[in-house]
């Protein structure tokens, strides 16, 4: 399996609301793209998140379920969103368990 972990950062005009609606178009992305066995996403409420928002775990079934995760049109449209409500910056981190 593959943990495909994604950090955040937006805006300071980023809204509560969009961050919410985000999460809501991601979980959504399990019943659409095949190979995710799980996803999870929330809004960080740590002190130590040097100014990241949202964090993000996708687990795949495999490296190829991840592989077609990226060019995805329903995954593809969450990056556009994620532009479109101000993402300024992501650290992603992908490794096998």
């Amino acid at each position: 399996m593959i943990e495909h972990i994604v950090l955040v950062k937006f805006s300071h005009e980023t809204t509560t609301e969009q961050k919410q609606e985000l999460i809501r178009r991601t979980l959504r992305l399990k019943n659409i793209i095949p190979g995710i066995v799980d996803i999870q996403q929330g809004i960080n409420f740590s002190s130590r998140s040097q100014g990241y928002d949202v964090g993000l775990t996708v687990r795949f079934k495999d490296r190829d379920s991840l592989e077609n995760y990226g060019p995805h049109p329903a995954h593809q449209e969450i990056v556009s969103y994620l532009k479109n409500i101000g993402l300024e910056d992501s650290i992603i981190v992908d490794f096998e368990i």
